[in-house]
């Protein structure tokens, strides 16, 4: 059954951009406006209206979110992960970049960070979105620690994603890859979204003046209850 259900979910991918033309692909930074947002996959970023997140800013997503929406530029680094996208043919008609990898499935259409960081894909969209010299950079789904010890992913249970019963993921790469980005960018103010009293790590404390952890109800008066839907 498990199977059934990954070839459907793959001719539907296939099919939603077969008939759609190529983009020309050259390798673009985005332009330059005072928000960005870096989109991560941990459920906290749940109640958080995506689309509306592209009215407001530059949306720098990560792995599986193409399947449900496109951000402005989506990472990925998990060869794995590059190659279901290339295989729905997102690559064709949106920005996708990754790290150079000899297991690609593609010769065109992908976009390679040269060098790049060896780092996780979250890490490196709010790398990529920190170089591009943006007032403000609002980081969603970076929620490191798991859900009671189990996994914590919005596409946990799907292809190429563990299940949510697997123990959660060790974040200490993530943590130190973030606040290395933290670190170098001072001149750029970062908000990083939690639920009320989420987890706040040491290495991300106030010892970053740059840095500063906010609330739903806090995100929502920043951009006039655009954000979240009101309850």
């Amino acid at each position: 059954m498990a199977k059934k259900k990954l070839r459907k979910l793959r001719e539907e991918q296939q099919q939603a951009f077969a008939d759609t033309p190529p983009l020309a692909h050259k390798p673009q930074q985005p332009a330059k406006k005072d928000i960005a947002f870096v989109v991560g996959n941990g459920t906290s970023r749940l109640a958080v209206d995506l689309l509306e997140l592209k009215t407001i800013g530059t949306v720098y997503g990560c792995n599986a979110q193409y399947r449900e929406y496109a951000p402005d530029f989506l990472v990925s680094v998990d060869t794995k992960m590059v190659n279901e996208i290339i295989a729905s043919g997102y690559h064709r008609n949106h920005q996708v970049w990754t790290n150079p990898n000899r297991g690609i499935n593609a010769k065109t259409g992908i976009n390679y960070f040269t060098p790049h960081k060896g780092w996780s894909s979250g890490p490196t969209a709010l790398w990529f979105a920190a170089t591009s010299g943006y007032k403000q950079i609002f980081i969603l789904g970076f929620d490191y620690l798991g859900i009671k010890g189990k996994l914590n992913n919005v596409y946990a249970d799907t292809f190429n994603y563990k299940k949510t019963t697997d123990a959660s993921t060790f974040y200490g790469n993530w943590l130190n890859q973030t606040e290395k980005v933290i670190k170098e960018f001072v001149n750029t103010k970062f908000y990083r979204l939690i639920p009320e009293g989420g987890f706040i790590p040491d290495k991300l404390g106030s010892q970053h003046s740059n840095l500063q952890h906010i609330s739903y109800s806090k995100m929502q008066e920043m951009f006039g209850n655009r954000i979240y839907p009101t309850k």
